[in-house]
C-alpha cells in the first residue's frame, strides 16, 4: 500500500503546505523523519502524532502523560481507521501540521517517499510558534522595524517566505534508504 498526505501547518496565512507520498508500511517515526525533510524542520525538538485520542511520539521519561511507541506504529495501521490526523513538533512553540490521507493505492509504487507539491517556505526554529514568526517576518518585511537587523543577522542574513524547492527536499529524501536511523 502506498499513501498520498496532505500536510498543512496550522495558524499560517498565506497556508505553508506539502503534498507526499510515501509507502504504507512506514512507521510513524520515520514519516516524523520525512516531514521534518519536506516541511524544513530541523529535528531538535520532540515531537507528537495525535490519532483519534491517543499520542504516538518516541519514548521518553520527559512525557508526564501515556504516549505510545511511534517506531513501532505504521502508516497504514492508522490510515486503516483514520484518514486525518496532527502532527506536533516542538512543543514548546506548538507548530501543528493536519495530515490528511488523500488516497491510498495498492501495488508496486516508488518505496521512497516523495514530495510531490508544496508551497512556501518553513518557518525558522525557534522563533516562537504562529505568533512569533509573524512578528519575525513584520520585522524582516520593514528595515525600520526595531528588531530588523537582530532578526535578519539571527536567520542568516536573508530569509524568503515564499521559498520552496520540491527538488531539493527530493534529493535529501532519496539520499537516504528508508528507515535508517537518524535519516528520512
Amino acid at each position: 500500500m502506498h499513501y498520498q498526505l496532505r500536510v498543512d501547518l496550522r495558524g499560517i496565512a498565506p497556508p505553508i503546505w506539502r503534498t507526499l507520498e510515501v509507502p504504507g508500511d512506514i512507521t510513524l517515526h520515520h514519516l516524523h523523519e520525512v516531514l521534518q525533510v519536506v516541511m524544513g524542520w530541523m529535528d531538535v525538538h520532540l515531537y507528537l502524532f495525535e490519532i483519534g485520542e491517543k499520542l504516538y511520539g518516541e519514548l521518553s521519561t520527559e512525557w508526564d502523560m501515556p504516549v505510545a511507541d511511534a517506531t513501532t506504529t505504521t502508516l497504514e495501521e492508522i490510515a486503516a481507521k483514520m484518514s486525518a490526523f496532527t502532527y506536533e513538533y516542538d512543543l514548546g512553540d506548538g507548530w501543528v501540521h493536519n495530515i490528511i490521507v488523500e488516497e491510498s493505492q495498492s501495488g508496486s509504487v516508488e518505496d521512497r517517499p516523495r514530495c510531490t507539491d508544496g508551497a512556501r517556505a518553513c518557518p525558522p526554529e525557534d522563533c516562537g510558534g504562529p505568533p512569533g514568526y509573524e512578528d519575525f517576518l513584520e520585522a524582516i518585511a520593514d528595515s525600520d522595524h526595531e528588531e530588523h537587523e537582530v532578526m535578519l543577522e539571527w536567520i542568516g542574513g536573508q530569509f524568503d517566505p515564499e521559498a520552496f524547492d520540491m527538488a531539493e527536499v527530493n534529493l535529501i529524501l532519496n539520499l537516504h534508504s528508508p528507515g535508517d536511523a537518524g535519516s528520512p
